[in-house]
């Protein structure tokens, strides 16, 4: 981690990740392209996530999360930092001179072979299916259909741990403590995402904040009853009810996840009275 010396207030309190070892240059031309900022929106246009807009101009890195360039190592030219995401990333050469990005697992360095296929080494940064990867074996960037590319494990220090193998079933363990039931041939990489102390960043200043793509938040309690169930009240309120949304909908513990599709592959969720 990274902290500064207090000439400001916010540089006192301001932590920040090394990235010493991060590539300094621009990102590779064709692996990126335009990325156009939604703010929050879904398809439609609608607001789904508040206190979204403005930030730094991003670029989009094309990042390859299914690796079905079978039985050809390949190289480690940078680690990159990607605007878009928590993990930093990997551009690797392939021995016919294709370049691709990857999700860098933690302690993959510069001049490193990776390589995917049904039967390669478990090493760092290999990619293969669940069925032919040991019990025990930490790995992210795990499909949950096959062919569809890597869903789980993709941010900043995750990972999953690899249970079991069992009837053409791969039982694994997820950070959140949920286990999940997959089908073996889904293929996932073999480590633990890098930049493992995002977790520890602390901003230091509104600033940056909206450097970053954040707008500001006013707790319900400081609106009026027009605006938020917290709202209203004479003098300080502390809300007076249960904490909920500005649509009435309560908060810490509600249950919001309606995914019958994949509700399926959970085995132990990880709400224990569920």
């Amino acid at each position: 981690m990274k902290n500064f010396k207090p000439y400001t207030s916010t540089r006192r309190h301001a932590v920040l990740t090394n990235k010493e070892h991060v590539w300094k240059g621009s990102s590779e031309k064709s692996l990126t392209k335009k990325y156009n900022a939604k703010a929050g929106r879904n398809n439609s246009g609608r607001i789904t996530s508040r206190h979204r807009g403005g930030g730094h101009k991003k670029k989009y890195r094309i990042i390859d999360f299914k690796r079905k360039k079978i039985d050809t190592p390949a190289s480690v030219i940078h680690i990159e930092y990607d605007p878009i995401r928590t993990a930093h990333i990997a551009l690797i050469e392939y021995e016919d001179k294709t370049k691709s990005y990857i999700i860098a697992p933690d302690k993959l360095k510069i001049g490193d072979k990776v390589q995917s296929g049904e039967k390669v080494d478990i090493r760092v940064g290999n990619s293969m299916p669940l069925k032919n990867i040991p019990v025990g074996t930490v790995v992210h960037n795990v499909e949950m259909k096959p062919g569809k590319g890597g869903q789980i494990a993709r941010s900043a220090g995750s990972s999953v741990n690899l249970l079991a193998i069992d009837s053409g079933k791969a039982i694994v363990k997820l950070n959140s403590g949920e286990i999940k039931n997959l089908d073996d041939n889904c293929f996932a990489t073999v480590g633990t995402v890098s930049n493992l102390e995002n977790k520890n960043i602390k901003i230091g200043s509104a600033g940056r904040k909206r450097w970053l793509g954040f707008r500001p938040k006013v707790r319900g309690v400081a609106m009026n009853p027009v605006d938020h169930p917290h709202g209203g009240g004479e003098g300080r309120t502390s809300g007076g009810r249960h904490p909920s949304t500005p649509w009435g909908k309560p908060t810490k513990g509600y249950k919001t996840r309606k995914n019958k599709r994949t509700d399926k592959t959970i085995i132990r969720s990880r709400r224990r009275n569920k």
